[in-house]
């Protein structure tokens, strides 16, 4: 058994110590850190943040080389165990790798646990030394009540590397709650919230959601899991989430909490649920039902696959969808969300330049290496694969043979254990409804036309407006703006009004028809519609002057969504069976 022993090293300076045991050493022994998280697509070098690397058996010094950036290999003697000592440096406060201070610790075993090569299938034991005062722990991964170990206090026992670096760890002085759904115990636990933060309001709202989705799995029998916990950092500014066998970890803005005495539903709060949605739905969808290229980890390097708009894209449709379905959102307000994401979708010019399955591969380089271009040269597999789902769901409704759900699950049925394929889903597609539709959903997939979305949310009893863009958007700019900093260009839209008059990210606008302005939309108390402006800037420390012309034609026309009032009777069926309404 692999064992490691994890200790506040030193709070203030933000520093774990990391004990590994190896028992029965080989005689070249290597040992890796991993270089990525998975559900976070990019290297992200957690071997940077290891020091002072000390090996032993017995007395003895064992020597550790170095091979690369993260990889050592030590020379051992005979079969006696081999102690590694190190240090991990934690101060990131994602989700994403591990933090500690004097209030608060949480690690991912990526970031903290060296992989012993060749011993990878052996089970992993991990022990939590000593903590600061009145500190709980909190992790999915089971209690290692039956193993014999040292101190044999806060000690968890995994079956492989893989369950693992599966199980975040959340420690501090947080506050925990727990409830039960379909036979399974599931914990919250929340670090960092305000005083009058309403515990049992997000108990309450989560079980509803864990409740609805187990049931689109499993009916009413019990998950694939005994034990789930929900691990939520609350902060002044943030939002994310990872997905994990039998937990999440989530960051999200404390303010967004729900509070004692709060009524309805604000935005901030329906984000988070969507949040833990979209976290819990996962548990399944790219935890267990996979890419047949995730079914075996590679640590060291890049693992490829077109299908993260399948498994993070219909994730993001069902996410709010579970929201409705589970009592929490209703159908108007959800509309509203779904326009938001059309929206975004429509203000990407970069769909016309990547499919979403180029999306998918592409997304280590791209995707959470955003610059000021990533709008016009990509697409993400997040929003315009939500939007195929949605496409595929009400086409497979309307055609009256199958929903998507049934789908989802047949997919669950038939590549739990093979891993999913590009291949397998349109066949899926084709057996259930026709091979039709799986060629309209490979165009989709690997195509760079515009969505057919109207037509279908017509057919769904759907009614489309539109509404006004601002006015920067509407010329194609994204703007910073502040007393201090003035009016920066942070992006152009590409065959915009903005690009075509020369702007470039990195300028700042200093006037407009020589008036100096705060804000851009300043110059709309002179400007008439439709009229040309004359733009001083400074790009490179140089003044410039540029005319900027307003588009014949608006590149960004926003969309509403709302309920048809009188639906034909074939759209008011869909309408009920996808939305309840």
């Amino acid at each position: 058994m692999i064992a490691y022993r994890i200790d506040v090293a030193d709070a203030a300076t933000h520093r774990f110590r990391v004990t590994l045991s190896v028992p029965a050493p080989e005689a070249q022994t290597t040992l890796s850190l991993p270089v990525w998280i998975p559900g976070s697509y990019m290297v992200r070098e957690f071997g940077r943040h290891l020091s002072q690397l000390q090996a032993t058996q017995g007395k003895q010094p064992v020597v550790l080389e170095q091979l690369d950036k993260t990889t050592w290999r030590a020379a051992c003697t005979g079969r006696g165990t081999l102690t590694v000592q190190y240090e991990a440096y934690a101060f990131d406060t994602s989700v994403r790798t591990a933090y500690l201070d004097d209030s608060r610790g949480f690690f991912n075993a990526t970031g903290l646990c060296l992989r012993v090569h060749g011993q990878e299938a052996q089970p992993h034991q991990v022990q939590i030394g000593t903590l600061p005062k009145g500190w709980q722990v909190a992790t999915a991964m089971p209690p290692a009540t039956a193993m014999p170990v040292a101190g044999g206090k806060r000690s968890y026992l995994s079956a492989d590397y893989d369950e693992l670096v599966d199980h975040p760890f959340e420690l501090g002085t947080f506050w925990r709650g727990e409830f039960e759904t379909n036979g399974v115990r599931h914990e919250f636990v929340v670090s960092g919230a305000w005083p009058g933060f309403d515990g049992e309001r997000l108990l309450a709202d989560t079980k509803r959601i864990c409740a609805t989705q187990i049931g689109f799995w499993h009916g009413k029998k019990k998950p694939p899991f005994k034990h789930y916990v929900f691990m939520l950092n609350a902060v002044e500014e943030g939002y994310g989430g990872l997905e994990h066998r039998a937990s999440t970890a989530l960051i999200a803005n404390r303010r967004d909490l729900p509070r004692a005495g709060m009524e309805g539903l604000p935005d901030g709060y329906l984000t988070l649920l969507g949040l833990i949605s979209h976290e819990y739905f996962h548990t399944w969808n790219v935890k267990r039902l996979k890419p047949r290229e995730f079914l075996r980890y590679d640590y060291t390097q890049e693992n490829y696959t077109r299908l993260l708009w399948l498994f993070e894209g219909f994730t993001s449709y069902y996410d709010d969808l579970m929201l409705v379905r589970a009592g929490i959102l209703d159908a108007p307000r959800y509309l509203k969300l779904l326009a938001r994401t059309v929206n975004g979708v429509a203000a990407s010019p970069g769909r016309q330049v990547q499919s979403v399955a180029q999306s998918s591969f592409d997304a280590w380089v791209k995707y959470y290496r955003s610059d000021e271009n990533t709008p016009n040269a990509t697409i993400s597999y997040y929003t315009k694969g939500s939007l195929i789902a949605l496409l595929l769901d009400l086409r497979l409704r309307a055609n009256g043979k199958t929903t998507l759900d049934e789908l989802m699950r047949h997919l669950w049925a038939q590549h739990l254990a093979s891993g999913v394929t590009e291949d397998a889903v349109f066949a899926a597609v084709s057996e259930l409804d026709g091979a039709a539709l799986a060629d309209d959903l490979r165009s989709w997939v690997h195509g760079r036309d515009e969505l057919p979305l109207p037509a279908v949310l017509a057919s769904a009893g759907i009614t489309q407006g539109s509404e006004a863009a601002g006015w920067a958007p509407s010329f194609g700019l994204k703007l910073s703006e502040g007393p201090i900093t003035g009016v920066q260009v942070k992006g152009v839209m590409a065959g915009s009004a903005a690009a075509a008059a020369g702007l470039s990210a990195g300028d700042e606008l200093l006037a407009i028809d020589g008036w100096r302005i705060r804000r851009f939309d300043d110059a709309r108390a002179w400007v008439a519609p439709g009229a040309a402006m004359q733009l001083t800037l400074v790009r490179g420390q140089r003044l410039r002057e540029l005319t900027l012309k307003p588009a014949t034609t608006p590149l960004i026309a926003p969309l509403t969504l709302s309920l048809a009032d009188k639906p034909e009777a074939a759209a008011q069926a869909l309408r009920q069976a996808w939305l309840g309404r």
